[in-house]
């Protein structure tokens, strides 16, 4: 994009309309903010790629969890998640910086795998805590948690490739049709 302001403003409002779509309603782990992360990590330079999706993480976290029926909205495992979402702008940062579809695709899939593992090693480690008693504090148990979310890991990818497809598609139209408007308006 020839304007890098305008460039900026793009990407940023890309991120935070993405990010706050996690409050319509949606199926279960296919939402925007994996792949608006990414977005973020990609286009997005400094602190302000991880503060935009954090912030709306946490601002919207009590909104969501609330619906769920979680206490506050925030759970023993929201850290780890927070967490995971900026591995997510920092997989952006390393894997994206030249976009093709192929990186955009590679670098959402490893988002998924990486929160899918330390998602589910958290609901896992939640017994520990005595907060749930689902799955039994040793290898088994964390096999038997891994197996029982692979569908959630299926339909977070699926969110993931999804969203960050059509995030990095809409920065390209944008980008075009700003190049193509400068043009006009140069000649």
């Amino acid at each position: 994009m020839s304007n890098q302001n305008q460039s900026r403003n793009y990407a940023i409002g890309l991120t935070v309309l993405s990010a706050l779509g996690r409050l319509i309603p949606h199926a279960p782990n296919v939402t925007p903010v994996g792949g608006s992360c990414l977005f973020a990590g990609s286009r997005i330079g400094g602190y302000l790629a991880y503060l935009l999706p954090l912030a709306v993480m946490i601002a919207t976290d009590p909104i969501v969890g609330a619906a769920g029926g979680a206490h506050g909205g925030y759970t023993f495992g929201s850290p780890v998640i927070y967490a995971s979402f900026m591995i997510n702008v920092l997989i952006g940062r390393v894997l994206v910086r030249k976009v093709s579809g192929l990186r955009v695709g590679a670098a959402a899939l490893l988002c998924s795998t990486q929160f899918f593992l330390l998602s589910n090693f958290t609901v896992w480690l939640a017994a520990a805590r005595g907060t749930s008693h689902l799955y039994a504090l040793n290898f088994s148990g964390l096999v038997e948690c891994y197996a029982a979310a692979i569908p959630f890991w299926g339909r977070t990818l699926a969110g993931d490739l999804f969203y960050s497809g059509a995030l990095f598609g809409m920065y390209a139209l944008l980008a075009r049709r700003t190049a193509a408007a400068d043009n006009r308006a140069t000649a």
